[in-house]
């Protein structure tokens, strides 16, 4: 079977936010690369728009369907293709009260982590038969820091648990010349708020914690995807098991 020699770039999550953002700074590297996500037409729209820049492939998945997730564990398993990099950009973001969580709530961050896994899993086998790569997950602050406005306990406990994942896949990837870092970004504006806010709504919303940020804004999707692109590149090539505070200084004075 003959190998395919161009590395690529593989962006979970890939379809808008953060990850459509760093998708647009790899093809300014020249960098091939692949978004997965679950609507067709944002991955139509994204596709169209970055093919422009360069080449790129999409595939369709809904995470918590096992069946969607076993393809992209089958695509990452083929390894005359090198996955170069990861980007983990998927996420869901509804706070809900502790006391007013159903299982179902909680099983769609349970799933979304367990699809997360298994994918990274099936790309960093696919890194170490092909000479190593960089992945980086997608963290949050609300991982480290609860924030009484926003109450999201099962959210913060499956990003404390991405964040743990990304030490230890750093400390037993290292020897196949795998580097994992994760950033944690404070507010930014995403799509993922459309999940309990009107769209017309958002940016009224989220300017009311433009103060919550010592910097004095809330962040963008590029100011993430800058740092991710540096932490995949190698221009960070001493960087392994780091978490990256993206927040506009907010963990700094709640350490």
């Amino acid at each position: 079977m003959q190998r395919d020699t161009q590395p690529l770039a593989l962006i979970v999550g890939g379809s808008s936010g953060m990850g459509l953002a760093t998708a647009k700074l790899l093809l300014a590297r020249h960098l091939r690369t692949v978004l997965v996500g679950n609507m067709p037409a944002k991955l139509e729209a994204a596709q169209r728009e970055l093919s422009l820049m360069g080449p790129v492939g999409v595939l369709r998945a809904n995470l918590r369907e096992p069946r969607d997730v076993a393809r992209i564990v089958a695509f990452a398993q083929d390894h005359t293709r090198h996955i170069k990099h990861l980007v983990n950009a998927a996420g869901y973001f509804k706070p809900t009260p502790f006391l007013d969580h159903t299982g179902e709530d909680y099983d769609t961050y349970l799933n979304l982590n367990r699809a997360l896994f298994f994918i990274s899993q099936a790309v960093a086998k696919n890194m170490a038969a092909n000479g190593g790569g960089s992945i980086v997950h997608i963290g949050s602050m609300w991982a480290r820091q609860a924030v009484k406005a926003t109450p999201s306990s099962a959210y913060s406990m499956a990003k404390a648990g991405l964040h743990a994942l990304t030490q230890h896949m750093a400390m037993e990837l290292a020897d196949h010349n795998i580097r994992v870092n994760a950033v944690s970004p404070a507010v930014v504006k995403t799509p993922i708020y459309q999940a309990f806010i009107e769209p017309q709504k958002i940016d009224e919303t989220l300017a009311a914690f433009d103060s919550f940020h010592p910097i004095g804004r809330i962040g963008t999707v590029e100011d993430v995807a800058q740092v991710i692109d540096f932490l995949l590149s190698d221009n960070a090539q001493w960087v392994t098991g780091a978490i990256w505070d993206v927040d506009g200084g907010v963990m700094a004075g709640r350490c």
